[in-house]
């Protein structure tokens, strides 16, 4: 049996805002990609299942210009010390009224190696709620803006710490 490594839980948690800070709020998905070590295992359980920070990068940084209008609203999250964090956060699409949102909520589990660096994450969204948000998107740009997914509006971040928000 091999010894688990165990870290302060300070370092995760400085580690976990870096993370967060990077993807999320400033939505520097080339610099987020650079926290996973050189080896990551990436399960998206819907998507599938990527080996290696390359793979990663070659499907986060064209899906999120894809789907520029969504960010992400921190929910809740733990961590301790064997470095691992799980976290709840909504995806979050501003409605093109102007008025309210569109959410689906995710969970996802990470696992730190120190360094500042991640060795794997597994993602687990509501895959039918996202499909029942990106089909009312649909409808409400029709009817109210058609170009506002190209505006990529952030009108509302939540109410999580300082560092969940620009």
């Amino acid at each position: 049996m091999s010894a688990v490594a165990t870290f302060s839980l300070e370092e995760v948690e400085r580690a976990f805002q870096r993370f967060w800070r990077t993807g999320m709020v400033r939505e520097d998905w080339d610099g987020w990609v650079d926290l996973f070590v050189e080896d990551v295992v990436y399960e998206e359980r819907v998507l599938g299942t990527m080996h290696g920070r390359e793979a990663v990068r070659r499907w986060i940084v064209p899906l999120m210009q894809t789907y520029g209008e969504i960010y992400g609203v921190y929910d809740w999250h733990h961590a301790d010390p064997s470095g691992r964090v799980v976290f709840r956060m909504l995806n979050r699409r501003d409605h093109p009224s102007g008025t309210g949102h569109l959410d689906f909520p995710g969970i996802t589990v990470l696992q730190y190696a120190g360094d500042m660096r991640w060795s794997r994450e597994e993602d687990y969204w509501a895959e039918k709620l996202a499909i029942e948000q990106f089909h009312a998107y649909e409808v409400a740009l029709k009817a109210h803006d058609p170009t506002h997914r190209d505006q990529r509006t952030r009108r509302d971040w939540g109410d999580g710490p300082a560092w969940t928000r620009p």
